[in-house]
């Protein structure tokens, strides 16, 4: 178990308050204990100095039965015996109790005051002995518990520096909790905080001064931190936007390549079997123009038929691969500008409305006033919408078929929205949609090259061309780039 900051603080500081405060204990309750000790024997020496005195002037003046009284008087209140000794040094009469009187010396050096400590039945006691004109008076002085017993006031004195302790830690302990362990904590919490996503850190403004400035180092930190994460979001989104375009070129540079591919072929089918099928249609309009029986005459009309199919096929080819195999530069019109996309919408809805495929379908055309020209041909304009509207005519119902063609300019381009309320794309078939010989009509109705020669044609003047869900049904956007002002 790993304590906190604030736990080792006080363990460290109570440790250190023991090192402290115990050898002062030792040493104040030691110094008390001699200090009583050396009051004891003080006191000891002045009252056995008062009895020799008062006995020594007794012995001048009195007779030994009488001294022997007054020694007798004088036992008592700690004075457990009298000892009397000659000039010579020799104890000559003492009274007490049994065991302080065998504790006197039987002798002592004449002529110099002594202080000696014995031992008695009783306990430790001290002799003092005092010279006097006739001789050295003795008294035997016993320990008083009373007066020497130090150990409530060690007690007392082990209580103070255990409270004063005590209270050191609390004061310590709120200390630390508002100075150091709660602008930590507010510093893990914000930290938290950033962790769970927030996007600042919120520094304390309590505490030291260390800690105010770990917390504004922590929040630079963290906003450096942010500002890298976001310039790091910003190359992988850059990133993931380069190989976005990436793929989006490979796969443009591999349909090309396919599309070329298939162009070439094309322009060489069609270059080979052109001229064949010319010659079989004037063969077939020669018959016509023969006499025939009217069996002969329907069977060479169906023959015409199907030979015209086939090189309608073979002129969708070659538009097809004319755009992918030979792009060309933008040819401008005589006064000096592009195509005109409003003339083209005009001149296509004026060519479809009387045709057959339209009867029953309403068409509506929005062109934006103004709308500056594109950098395209006009007849290859007029060749995609004219694909476009003849695919939306197929798709809608009738009656009540409805197509509809917005032209508005958005920025260097001009947007041409054309929406129909047909059936829709299915989706299994809207990524290959504009692929070559991909059809949604039924077979023998379409070749499947019409929005290929479309997209192709549109790309090949620097446009885009695609295919939304629409509210009803289908919506192709075309996207074409318009010609700068200074290019006019």
């Amino acid at each position: 178990m790993r304590f906190g900051i604030r736990a080792q603080l006080l363990l460290a500081i109570g440790a250190l308050l023991v090192l402290a405060f115990l050898p002062l204990f030792f040493a104040v309750a030691s110094l008390t204990r001699a200090s009583h000790a050396q009051s004891w024997r003080r006191h000891a020496r002045d009252l056995g100095r008062a009895i020799a005195g008062h006995v020594t002037e007794a012995r001048r003046s009195r007779s030994p039965e009488q001294l022997t009284e007054l020694l007798q008087a004088q036992i008592g209140h700690g004075v457990g015996g009298i000892g009397v000794y000659d000039d010579h040094g020799a104890l000559t009469s003492s009274r007490g109790a049994p065991g302080a009187v065998q504790a006197l010396p039987k002798t002592v050096v004449p002529d110099r005051e002594q202080l000696m400590e014995v031992t008695t039945s009783r306990g430790p006691a001290m002799v003092v002995v005092v010279p006097g004109a006739r001789g050295s008076v003795g008294a035997l002085l016993h320990t008083d518990p009373s007066a020497v017993q130090v150990t409530p006031l060690v007690r007392l004195l082990a209580f103070y520096i255990g409270l004063l302790a005590l209270a050191l830690l609390m004061f310590l302990y709120f200390v630390l909790t508002r100075i150091v362990v709660a602008p930590i904590d507010k510093l893990s919490s914000a930290a938290g905080r950033v962790a769970a996503g927030a996007r600042e850190l919120t520094v304390p403004h309590s505490g030291g001064r260390e800690l105010i400035n770990l917390g504004s180092s922590l929040a630079t930190m963290t906003r450096s931190l942010r500002a890298e994460e976001q310039q790091l979001r910003e190359k992988i989104d850059e990133l993931r936007q380069a190989t976005d375009d990436l793929k989006r070129a490979q796969d443009t540079v591999i349909r090309t390549e396919r599309l070329a591919s298939v162009g070439r072929l094309a322009a060489g089918l069609a270059h080979e079997i052109g001229n064949p099928i010319s010659a079989i249609m004037s063969f077939q309009e020669l018959l016509l123009d023969g006499e025939l029986d009217p069996d002969q005459r329907d069977f060479i009309q169906r023959m015409k038929r199907e030979t015209e199919r086939v090189n309608r096929v073979l002129r969708d080819l070659l538009d097809f691969a004319r755009p992918a195999a030979q792009p060309q530069a933008v040819e401008l019109d005589a006064s000096g500008v592009s195509a005109s996309v409003a003339e083209a919408i005009e001149h296509v809805g004026a060519l479809v409305r009387p045709q057959k495929s339209f009867n029953g379908v309403e068409l509506i055309c929005v062109v934006e006033e103004g709308l500056p020209p594109v950098a395209m041909e006009r007849e290859r304009v007029e060749q995609v919408l004219l694909n476009l509207l003849l695919n939306a005519a197929d798709a809608v119902p009738r009656p009540g078929g409805r197509v509809s063609i917005d032209a508005q300019s958005q920025d260097d381009q001009l947007r041409v929205v054309l929406e129909d309320n047909g059936g829709g794309i299915e989706p299994s078939v809207r990524g290959s949609l504009f692929e070559p010989f991909v059809s949604t009509k039924d077979v023998g109705k379409g070749t499947g090259l019409g929005l290929a020669v479309c997209r192709g044609l549109v790309e090949a003047a620097g446009g885009a061309i695609d295919v939304e869900d629409g509210a009803e049904g289908a919506r192709f956007v075309l996207v074409l780039p318009v010609v700068a002002a200074a290019e006019r």
